[in-house]
């Protein structure tokens, strides 16, 4: 019986993946072969479709192709991500970064442009995939990175060593995690102000639950994911925290679903000490933002 070559595993693969109804099955599929190969980059899986596969190259790949089409993701599949170019290990602890996320890295760069030695605070941090950006990225830039979830900030904590990032990080729930000891650790003041808080906090309304792509529903931990009846209920309370805390024109950098972002803007008034800044979109064009400004 002849071997099968690589262009036909992948194209069977294929055509496994979307009637298990993964999205990107091509896509997936590709990346599948790559990591079970050990090929680096898909342009050079493009040059070997014509390869014959050993039985010791299907048993190695089986597997791996079972894991995604029973919906685990990519990204707990093969180890890790790319997030604005620092590899992020991915695991159960926490959820995927997504590229849209990104953006928040931007968002933060242009508001603290004009500050020398900023105190970022991130609330939420998960894999640390946006605490590290900043850090890496940002001049000058004293991270605190802040989760309620143990295991998650371990996860953040290997990816910062990984990526050799000096962050500090703090477990609590919202700000309270922000104590004067976490502080001085991170900003050098017990009393320090900060620059800019970011925060990607769950907010999937709870009647959701059960209703998400299996990726989400079986993969990513709850703690992640729900928000209360609307979705907003821990970015109320965050909001309620940040009075006081806060650098003058400091900036507040919020991810949300979209329908979310007229409520806030709604309900700013409710923060007399934040001005709401803007409703922004993704790189898709999707709205997925909301920032506010200290007065």
């Amino acid at each position: 019986m002849p071997q099968m070559t690589v262009l036909e595993i992948l194209n069977r693969t294929k055509v496994f993946f979307e009637k298990k109804g993964v999205p990107d099955a091509r896509l997936d599929a590709e990346y599948i072969i790559c990591f079970g190969l050990g090929i680096k980059k898909r342009m050079d899986l493009y040059l070997n479709f014509d390869k014959p596969l050993s039985a010791a190259e299907l048993d190695k790949l089986r597997p791996l192709v079972a894991r995604r089409a029973n919906r685990e993701p990519l990204q707990h599949i093969v180890g890790d991500t790319s997030f604005r170019g620092h590899t992020i290990k991915c695991d159960t602890r926490a959820l995927v970064p997504r590229p849209e996320t990104e953006e928040l890295v931007d968002m933060a760069k242009e508001r603290l442009a004009s500050v020398a030695t900023p105190f970022i605070v991130e609330i939420g941090t998960g894999t640390g995939a946006i605490a590290i950006a900043c850090a890496k990225e940002i001049p000058g830039a004293k991270v605190l990175a802040t989760d309620v979830s143990a295991e998650a900030l371990a996860l953040a904590k290997e990816n910062a060593d990984a990526n050799e990032t000096p962050i500090e990080f703090a477990q609590g729930d919202l700000l309270d995690a922000v104590s004067g000891e976490a502080m001085a650790k991170a900003a050098g003041d017990a009393s320090a102000k900060i620059d800019s808080l970011i925060a990607n906090l769950p907010y999937i309304p709870d009647g959701e639950k059960g209703k998400l792509q299996p990726e989400v529903d079986k993969f990513d931990p709850e703690l992640a994911l729900y928000g209360g009846p609307d979705g907003l209920s821990l970015v109320r309370k965050m909001l309620k925290q940040t009075e006081g805390r806060l650098s003058a024109g400091a900036s507040i950098l919020l991810e949300i679903g979209s329908e979310q972002a007229s409520v806030l803007e709604s309900e700013a008034a409710s923060y007399p000490w934040l001005e709401f800044t803007g409703i922004h979109k993704d790189f898709c064009g999707n709205i997925r933002f909301v920032s506010y400004k200290a007065k």
